[in-house]
């Protein structure tokens, strides 16, 4: 304990540093945006500076059955005095049918922060904000405060889980320099546990533990590289590394490390016959994007889980009973991480596709672990306010593989999405 709390003390000190040394940044200002270029997809305005309001409607079939959705998202900013600005950003979403035991209103409070440009360079958050971490675009190893952040899954497209998620409460603290910049941030502990209750601010999900990270980011022409320390208290020190390279004008190479001694859940122990003690475990994302004149961009990246399951273990869990691979699933979804150990991942975006204004996306998993596959497809159509989406996705496998639990019964949903400025 002693060792968490000087941890911790060091980690405020890194706050206080970053604040009062000369030149900060917001996390999407030049530095986050060119370690971001292998991730961060063009995203289409509608709405005025000051804020963005949707209204947003879906039907659709999955594993069988029917459902419909209704959500509302708001986001937005407004300035209170001269450096000092309040951000806001929260989604409902209203299902029918619901889950069994679960609620059929879920919100989320993506993010609700104060911001303070301190001066020209530097600026102080203080709020829950959405912190989101990492450089790839299918798995995101830094990202370590995505645990426990999903609320409401609408849709399985990483870009839209990790947008539609809750942050943390957190103070942040931001710097900048020529080529570079520092982050560091203290997010404590709130709540002991989740809160079930669809309409709660659930802080347990995301403030259950008093967390601590800085990052250093620093570029050198067309090469970008960050290093992050991560801490949380009870848990060893995680370290990590975003490093983007532009291989060519059409193309960028990236990188995302992570790596500490972890103990492993008591689920995970039990499915690889392992005990508890910790070891040192490391995760990877790795991959490159290219991009056409003609706005098509492909990526392709390799994914490890140092913490998943290897071949042999996660075959003896399937052939025990269901309940126990369905928990561990359950534990995958809270956590947004892979049980198994290896992944291939696959992204094709295409804007303005045959006419103006229509977007297709393709997203394609293979585990290669179990060899199961998952297909993900939109088509999607901007008319003003106005957008018509179609996803049609299909899991490929045996009904105890990663993907197959959806194998020969497609899911689909027709999304109808209004604007309002």
């Amino acid at each position: 304990m002693k060792r968490a709390a000087a941890a911790f003390g060091t980690i405020r000190v890194a706050v206080a540093a970053a604040l009062l040394a000369a030149g900060a940044a917001r996390a999407d200002d030049a530095d986050e945006a060119a370690l971001r270029l292998a991730d961060a997809a063009p995203e289409v305005t509608h709405a005025a500076a000051g804020g963005r309001l949707f209204v947003e409607g879906a039907a659709g079939r999955g594993g069988g059955d029917g459902f419909r959705r209704l959500s509302l998202d708001l986001r937005y900013e407004h300035a209170l005095a001269p450096g000092l600005r309040a951000f806001v950003a929260n989604r409902l979403d209203v299902r029918s049918p619901t889950p069994d035991g679960a609620d059929a209103a879920i919100n989320t409070l993506k993010e609700a922060y104060l911001g303070w440009q301190m001066s020209a360079d530097a600026l102080l958050d203080l709020g829950r904000i959405n912190l989101k971490n990492g450089v790839a675009a299918g798995y995101n190893p830094t990202d370590w405060f995505r645990a426990g952040a999903v609320r409401s899954v609408v849709s399985i497209d990483p870009a839209s889980l990790r947008e539609n998620r809750q942050g943390s409460v957190m103070l942040r603290g931001q710097r900048l320099w020529p080529g570079g910049s520092l982050t560091a941030l203290y997010a404590p502990r709130l709540a002991r546990s989740p809160d079930d209750d669809g309409l709660s601010l659930d802080f347990g999900a995301t403030n259950g533990r008093e967390r601590g990270l800085v990052a250093v980011g620093e570029t050198f022409g067309g090469l970008a590289l960050q290093f992050l320390v991560y801490r949380e208290a009870e848990r060893s020190t995680q370290y990590g590394l975003n490093l983007t390279a532009l291989a060519n004008d059409a193309t960028v190479a990236h990188i995302e490390w992570s790596g500490g001694r972890e103990r492993p859940s008591p689920l995970m122990a039990a499915a690889a016959g392992s005990g508890s003690a910790d070891a040192w475990r490391n995760r990877l994302a790795a991959g490159f994007t290219w991009t056409s004149p003609q706005r098509l961009s492909l990526t392709a990246e390799y994914h490890y889980n140092g913490a998943g399951l290897d071949t042999t273990a996660w075959n003896a869990l399937r052939r025990t009973p269901p309940q126990r691979l369905a928990h561990l699933r359950a534990e995958a979804l809270a956590t947004q991480e892979a049980p198994t150990r290896h992944t291939l991942f696959l992204h094709a975006n295409w804007q303005d596709a045959f006419v103006p204004r229509l977007n297709l996306a393709l997203m394609h998993h293979r585990d290669l672990t179990d060899d199961s596959r998952r297909i993900w497809l939109e088509a999607r159509y901007h008319a003003g306010d106005i957008e018509y989406a179609i996803q049609w996705q299909r899991g490929d496998g045996s009904p105890t593989s990663r993907f197959g639990a959806f194998g020969g019964s497609p899911g689909w949903q027709a999304v109808l999405r209004h604007y309002f400025q």
